[in-house]
């Protein structure tokens, strides 16, 4: 499901709802989050205002209440209807929650539904969780997968393992050294620089990005902090490495899954499974060549099937042993799924079988090129028949 079809399908009956709570769409940047937004909105017939603090030189709080006062107008406009007001990039104006907080708590006209976009999780998540407890709900976009990608941009499979994940680069593909400065310094950098640097108070600023590149270096693999550590250059600690881990998975960059153990300490305690949330993360770390290795083609294809798992409610974890390993397990609404990726990788089927005979209520379930599609069109309902 791409991500107008997302908002098609969720968000547009959250907003058809009688007293709708305030719905915030979070992901990546340049996914086509705004995009998709405005496209679903055309599709229906109630008014809507559209604004963006992005095209203010000087976000502020009056900005924000002229346009929310704009929305309330529509309502009295059109009482029969149910207002949109849309907010793009809300997190860029100071004490943006604070104000919501107080108009939405506020308000008298229940005709009116709000909805926020932001390309910068980080500030956003914090605004959330501190003023608007209570008055939300979340909805998320994603990476494009490799079903958008073949339709829009004719991708094959090796396209998407090397280019896949953001629209607005796959025109460039034909030309890497384009491709790959708009990816770097349009996109990465801008996470990098803006929504993480720009807003958290961060220890050293250029072992912080050296970091994120080794760690994109080592896709869908098990890596201790002390390794990732080893190859920075500069001192730090283990603790360091860790945080700077969890800042990348808040601004949806890199996801580090734990060792799956029904005892909480060794889960915490388990060196990290690093999976950069798509493709093109890894190429601009390790070059187009690089990646058309086969055995980090294997590994990125296990990254693919990684990121279509980190779509799904619910907990996704890895089980390694005394050299047997299982890719991904999976846990949801009392069912635990053992997935093992056929990549070509060379690697033992033992852990598989052994995991499964250890924890009685897990099904095994298997993952090839060839049922891929399958898997990625509707991966619960894959899991669910395997």
């Amino acid at each position: 499901m791409n991500n107008t079809d997302i908002f098609k399908n969720i968000l547009l009956p959250r907003l058809r709802e009688r007293d709708p709570r305030i719905q915030v769409i979070l992901g990546p940047r340049q996914v086509g989050k705004t995009t998709a937004i405005k496209a679903v909105l055309a599709q229906q017939h109630d008014p809507y205002h559209y604004a963006s603090a992005d095209d203010l030189l000087i976000p502020a709080v009056p900005w924000l209440r002229e346009q929310w006062q704009k929305a309330v107008q529509l309502c009295r406009v059109a009482p029969e209807k149910k207002a949109i007001l849309v907010v793009d990039e809300v997190q860029k104006i100071l004490e943006w929650s604070e104000v919501l907080k107080a108009l939405w708590d506020g308000k008298t006209d229940s005709g009116l539904r709000v909805v926020l976009l932001g390309s910068s999780s980080l500030r956003l998540q914090t605004g959330l969780s501190e003023s608007l407890a209570g008055r939300f709900e979340v909805i998320r976009a994603y990476h494009w997968g490799l079903a958008e990608s073949h339709e829009t941009f004719g991708f094959s499979l090796d396209d998407y393992l090397t280019f896949g994940g953001y629209p607005g680069a796959s025109e460039y593909r034909h030309d890497f050294a384009r491709w790959y400065q708009y990816v770097k310094e349009s996109i990465v950098d801008a996470v990098l620089m803006k929504d993480i640097l720009g807003l958290r108070s961060v220890t050293k600023p250029a072992l912080f990005r050296q970091c994120f590149q080794i760690a994109c270096a080592y896709p869908a693999q098990e890596v201790s902090y002390t390794k990732l550590l080893g190859q920075l250059q500069d001192r730090g600690n283990t603790d360091l490495v860790k945080h700077y881990l969890e800042l990348f998975e808040g601004a949806y960059l890199i996801k580090s899954l734990m060792k799956y153990s029904p005892k909480p300490v060794i889960k915490k305690s388990s060196s990290p499974k690093i999976l950069p949330l798509c493709p093109a993360l890894v190429t601009v770390a390790l070059g187009s060549q690089l990646t058309q290795v086969p055995e980090m083609r294997g590994r990125l294809f296990e990254l693919a099937v990684g990121a279509d798992l980190c779509r799904l409610p619910g907990d996704l974890f890895y089980w390694r042993e005394r050299g047997m390993e299982v890719d991904y397990v999976y846990a949801f609404a009392g069912e635990v799924f053992a997935i093992e990726v056929k990549s070509g990788r060379q690697k033992s089927a033992a852990g598989l079988a052994e995991f499964c005979r250890r924890f009685k209520k897990a099904k095994p379930v298997l993952i090839a090129e060839s049922s891929y599609e399958a898997f990625a069109q509707n991966p619960l309902g894959f899991l669910s028949r395997s």
